[in-house]
């Protein structure tokens, strides 16, 4: 079976999922974002900081690409840009819970705080 999404070709759903949300990055903005609420800039370099600038700006433009995220600009000096989740990426919400609840299980014998509601 081969899925077209844009100009990509997948072979499975669970293909397009990993594309969408895959990597270092983007599960943990999408996490901060559920999470702590709508954030500017700075204040998710804050929330990741091992994150370059670069790699930010980067993540949060396919995020919003991908119609994950919404970038709201108003019209202010100096420019305040706002990042948020759309609906599609609140849906990712339980998914990425069950992530953490998994993770704490499995680091259960770690001597860690497990809270995923800090991260």
């Amino acid at each position: 079976m081969s899925l077209i999404m844009g100009n990509k070709e997948y072979t499975c759903t669970f293909e397009i999922t990993i594309d969408l949300i895959g990597g270092k990055w983007k599960p943990i903005i999408i996490w901060h974002l559920g999470t702590k609420g709508t954030k500017r800039f700075s204040e998710l370099k804050r929330l990741l900081p091992q994150i370059t600038q670069k790699m930010l700006t980067q993540q949060l433009r396919e995020l919003e690409n991908d119609g994950l995220l919404e970038r709201k600009v108003y019209p202010e000096v100096p420019p305040k840009v706002e990042y948020s989740l759309t609906n599609s990426g609140e849906s990712l919400m339980p998914i990425l819970r069950m992530m953490c609840e998994w993770g704490e299980k499995y680091y259960d014998h770690a001597d860690l705080d497990k809270d995923c509601s800090n991260i």
